[in-house]
């Protein structure tokens, strides 16, 4: 098995370059697309009109998928201008309640040591699922919101007991938490004395769209090899056009860590090059679920 950076050596330094190139108009076009939804979504529960609660969940699903925006943001790839990123990182942090500075340093360090259950910071505590208990767990919202929520407090605490976030980041990532917290602060206020306006077109919408977003993550290392080979240790799965929009591109998941510096509209090129070295590729998300379910009791 080749790694992947002696793959990228047999291509020209042209086609090198064509691969890793940023564009703000390639960004923005998206990013319009996937606001759009969640703007007219929005509207329609906030409006009323006919059949609103039919549009909270689908509302929900485009929320939650603001993480693969702030995802790529850590990356800085989404857009070529860094303030774009940046940004764009910190409005997603609000809306998904993961702060942005934060997850930056998770990240990171999930990249460096990808499914390795003692150093990746995505298995520590949270263990892919392998009984349908821990399965129905791993989807639920409680987890989660817990989770997230330990770590805003945490953050805003000052309290880092995590050995991949440096003593150099703690202040900005307390000031991160501390202004989360205010803004929060000041949504349950304004829920409480003027209008319940937001439970109905985020609160609710993103709660019923976190087990979405959790199944959809599962795919991407979920029973994939502990090695250091990203052709190896992260799975590609093939999906449709909405799925691509919302997720943005993300389901070109071994591509992305095997050459994390490639934008997400050149993933589908990576994948071109990558696919026949990639030890797992999946046809879909219903296939994936059926596969890892399976043996499940």
């Amino acid at each position: 098995m080749p790694e992947p950076s002696q793959v990228m050596a047999l291509l020209s330094p042209q086609s090198r370059a064509d691969l890793t190139t940023l564009s703000d108009r390639a960004g923005l076009v998206h990013l319009a697309k996937h606001a759009s939804i969640i703007v007219v979504l929005m509207g329609y529960v906030a409006a009323g009109l006919p059949l609103w609660w039919a549009a909270i969940l689908p509302l929900g699903i485009a929320l939650v998928f603001l993480f693969t925006l702030q995802h790529e943001c850590t990356h800085q790839t989404p857009f070529k201008s860094i303030w774009l990123n940046e940004l764009s990182g910190h409005i997603c942090a609000i809306l998904i309640l993961q702060p942005f500075l934060w997850f930056r340093v998770f990240h990171m360090a999930h990249h460096r040591h990808t499914n390795d259950p003692a150093k990746d910071p995505e298995l520590a505590g949270d263990a892919k699922p392998e009984n349908w208990a821990a399965f129905a767990w791993h989807l639920g919202t409680l987890g989660y919101w817990a989770t997230k929520l330990g770590t805003l407090w945490d953050n805003a605490c000052g309290s880092f007991d995590q050995t991949y976030v440096s003593p150099r980041a703690h202040a900005r990532l307390r000031t991160e938490s501390r202004l989360l917290i205010a803004l929060y602060t000041a949504a349950t206020l304004f829920t409480l004395t003027v209008s319940p306006i937001l439970i109905w077109i985020w609160i609710l919408p993103l709660t019923l769209g976190f087990p979405v977003l959790r199944l959809y993550l599962l795919a991407e290392h979920g029973r994939c090899p502990q090695v250091a080979n990203m052709f190896e240790n992260s799975r590609t799965t093939l999906t449709n056009r909405m799925v691509k929009l919302l997720t943005w591109n993300m389901p070109y998941h071994a591509e992305h860590h095997a050459y994390p510096n490639v934008p997400f509209h050149k993933l589908p090129d990576a994948h071109a090059v990558a696919a026949r070295h990639l030890t797992d590729i999946t046809n879909g998300y219903v296939a994936f679920t059926k596969a890892y379910t399976a043996p499940l009791k």
